[in-house]
């Protein structure tokens, strides 16, 4: 069985993040969705849980970060291509989210990133077939 990766973000108005990352593109597993949590489908496995600030807090004795003071984590997604990369974060302006620095063309790879409604940056990168070493 392949490893999945969940990761687990807190959100202040889990309605409103839906709706967010649903105009992004994204889809959700309604078994795992409830009024305190919803599963995002990233990929085959790969999940982002969104739970209320009060769901979070049950998995950890810590404070929860504001995310629009202090970055707690780095989500990087690869596309497909530099157009996708473009498209994703015009996506995420357009639904209220905020971009927080210009693309970066490194030649062999490009990247730009936004933050949602609550802060988590999200990177999306596109790196050239024939710079990823296949040995």
């Amino acid at each position: 069985m392949a490893t999945q990766i969940f990761v687990n973000l807190p959100v202040k108005n889990l309605n409103k993040s839906i709706e967010f990352f649903t105009s992004l593109g994204f889809k959700f597993n309604p078994q795992f969705t409830d009024e305190t949590a919803t599963c995002m489908i990233v990929s085959e496995h790969i999940f982002v849980m969104l739970l209320t600030e009060e769901k979070f807090q049950t998995f950890t004795p810590k404070a929860i970060c504001d995310a629009t003071k202090s970055t707690e984590v780095l989500v990087c997604l690869s596309s497909e291509s530099r157009a996708a990369v473009d498209d994703m974060v015009r996506k995420a302006v357009a639904a209220g989210g905020t971009t927080y620095n210009e693309p970066q063309d490194y030649g062999f790879m490009y990247g730009h990133g936004f933050q949602d409604l609550d802060g988590h940056i999200w990177e999306t990168m596109y790196m050239e077939p024939s710079a990823i070493d296949q040995s």
